[in-house]
């Protein structure tokens, strides 16, 4: 064999090694740091307040058109955030296949979901929208060689849980349609626990955080376009200030800021633990609409909040678990 191959050999094996390093992938072992929680409760307490903010444009801009401006409003900040910081967009870092398949998925995420609202209860969509933690740990397992310890597992089904109890159970005599729309949205919750996937476990995770989100967001913005387009989605008049105003936030702060640190978090954390995280979203969600939309705060909510946090608890300890080790060379699991 020349030595050009034997060389070529040893770099992809060093790829390889590099992805499945215990700094790369095998962050499972240590929990999120302080910082690192911070941030996701602010994230979670964004996301949750942006249900509202998408229920509040509702009358002057329909949902599927929301998803195309805010992603259109998204790209130039993240193109001015990630130039401040020196990233190069368009260099040939061979991130553009796995970035392909991230905005795929990204877009049709959001086709899916949006849809299935209109066809399902929104209590019944955060419900399944929130299996989407449970996709992103069986598929670290099977992908990433990220393992959950039993008590991690229980944690993961005790917050769950709580989200239901918080939301409601979904009642089970309802007709095709509605089940269609839950059909829909879960399978929005596996694109989105997919896609973070994919972040954490292609060349995807290397590139900095505005170019891997970049990559969805520009190429979610055809998708969701000839989604609104295909139902007939349309601005029949001039939107209210507040309605403009909330989709600056949606743009600039919501997917422009939001989704860029989430997607620094996913490279540095394990993807089953942030995701967990993502439960106290619809909770915040509740107290929001308690606020602002003079919803019902049922007494349940203390109760499902306990058990939220009593899962994350579980799932954020120390796990003793720790990943097969994996031949550099062939990429497979040692046995």
């Amino acid at each position: 064999m020349s030595e050009s191959c034997i060389e070529q050999q040893r770099r992809k094996a060093g790829n390889r090694e590099e992805m499945s390093s215990p700094q790369a992938l095998h962050s499972t072992a240590r929990p999120l740091s302080a910082g690192a929680i911070a941030l996701m409760l602010m994230l979670c307490l964004t996301w949750g307040f942006n249900q509202i903010a998408v229920k509040l444009v509702l009358p002057d801009i329909p949902p599927m058109l929301q998803a195309t401006i805010r992603s259109t409003g998204a790209l130039p900040v993240l193109f001015l955030i990630g130039t401040l910081r020196g990233v190069k967009f368009f260099e040939n870092d061979g991130t553009w296949k796995p970035g392909l398949i991230a905005g795929l998925m990204f877009g049709i995420e959001f086709v899916l979901i949006f849809q299935g609202l209109r066809l399902t209860s929104a209590s019944r969509a955060v419900v399944f929208l929130y299996t989407a933690p449970f996709f992103v740990a069986l598929g670290s397992y099977q992908v990433l060689g990220e393992r959950l310890g039993a008590s991690q597992w229980l944690g993961l089904a005790i917050s769950f849980a709580g989200v239901a109890l918080a939301i409601g159970v979904p009642q089970p005599n309802v007709d095709s349609h509605v089940l269609l729309g839950d059909l829909m949205i879960v399978g929005g919750a596996a694109l989105w626990a997919a896609t973070t996937l994919v972040a954490k476990g292609t060349r995807l995770r290397f590139a900095a955080p505005e170019k891997a989100l970049g990559y969805q967001v520009a190429i979610s913005i055809p998708i969701l376009g000839l989604a609104a387009w295909l139902f007939g989605e349309t601005i029949t008049h001039t939107p209210a200030p507040l309605s403009l105003g909330l989709m600056a936030f949606q743009a600039i702060w919501v997917v422009g800021t939001t989704f860029t640190l989430w997607f620094a978090l996913v490279k540095a954390y394990s993807a089953s633990k942030l995701s967990a995280f993502t439960f106290i979203t619809p909770l915040f969600g509740v107290v929001g609409s308690y606020f602002i939309m003079h919803d019902t705060l049922s007494l349940a909510f203390g109760a499902a909040a306990v058990l939220v946090i009593a899962g994350l608890f579980l799932v954020n300890r120390p796990s003793q678990v720790a990943a097969a080790p994996r031949d550099a060379l062939l990429n497979v699991t040692k046995t």
